[in-house]
């Protein structure tokens, strides 16, 4: 099969049927076998009942329906798991996406070898209070990631070899990073092609202003687990044992002036009257802490086998 089309949606009734006879006429045109797979995320319309429409006229379509909204990233990655086409394309099913973009990024996967082709939405239309954030996103995720090539990370439409969806994990709010997961998982070999943003014709976004905070947090989680998750003890036992050693020589000094004044025979507060040394009994104890939590974090999973555990109510 060469194309596998995954489509998360929520409350998209509108849209699908439009979405649906524009990607068959694109598939028809250039003689590609293919799949589409739709995630419905809980809608509350009649989205689940068209997609059973679309599953009665073409054998192309297949259906995942969750018993409630989980978010984008679960529905990507139920996707991912039943795709099997060669070049997976994901897209957003409120038609801003265009299926036009299909042939040239699965050209761009087959003949000139890349990994993973991420959109580019140079020219949006969208309000400030979207763009100027986004950009700030993206610019912040470039940095962090390093991948430097990409101006969008957050857009919808992808094209991805079969592979490198089977070998990054996506969960929580990670569908914007998916770029950084895939180099994270060896794939390393990331394009970007300028694609046709359109404006959304039915409905309303789905996602707030506070998916720019949740997307810091997000990536600054990645940032930790993919540099420390497999070794926790070198970020936690590194700092725990610099702050406990700089504490203990604080308390050595405390008391090598309370043992030198009594030599001495000069009056000298008691150790306890000093602030320095609860200061550093405090250090000492967080630097112990901290070096314990790295060694427990060595010995417990980081992968929770309830990760992706979804509750699918029908499947077609």
């Amino acid at each position: 099969m060469d194309i596998s089309v995954v489509i998360p949606l929520y409350n998209e009734a509108e849209s699908l049927p439009e979405l649906f006879s524009w990607i068959e006429r694109v598939m028809d045109e250039h003689h590609f076998t293919y799949e589409i797979i739709f995630v419905d995320d809980g809608s509350t319309d009649d989205s689940w009942k068209i997609i059973e429409g679309f599953k009665q006229r073409s054998a192309c379509v297949h259906g995942i329906r969750f018993r409630r909204n989980y978010g984008k990233s679960p529905g990507l990655h139920c996707g991912f798991q039943r795709a099997q086409g060669d070049v997976v394309i994901t897209m957003d099913a409120d038609l801003q996406d265009s299926p036009d973009e299909i042939p040239e990024l699965y050209r761009m996967i087959k003949e000139d070898g890349y990994d993973l082709v991420s959109g580019w939405k140079k020219k949006r239309y969208d309000p400030l209070s979207k763009t100027i954030p986004t950009k700030l996103f993206n610019a912040t995720a470039r940095k962090i990631s390093g991948i430097h090539n990409l101006h969008d990370f957050n857009c919808g439409l992808k094209a991805y070899k079969n592979i490198v969806v089977k070998n990054i994990e996506v969960y929580n709010d990670m569908h914007r990073y998916i770029p950084y997961l895939a180099k994270i998982a060896g794939f390393n070999k990331i394009g970007e092609k300028v694609v046709h943003h359109q404006a959304r014709k039915y409905g309303k976004t789905k996602f707030g202003l506070d998916r720019f905070v949740n997307g810091y947090l997000d990536l600054i989680t990645l940032w930790f687990t993919s540099k420390f998750g497999k070794k926790p003890m070198h970020f936690f036992g590194l700092w725990g044992s610099v702050m406990f050693f700089l504490s203990f020589l604080s308390l050595v000094a405390v008391l090598t002036a309370k043992l030198f004044s009594l030599w001495a025979g000069s009056p000298r507060p008691l150790v306890a009257s000093s602030p320095f040394f609860y200061i550093a009994l405090t250090g000492m104890i967080v630097g112990t802490q901290l070096f314990l939590a790295g060694f427990i974090g060595e010995l417990i999973s980081r992968n929770s086998p309830n990760r992706n555990n979804y509750k699918i109510a029908d499947e077609i």
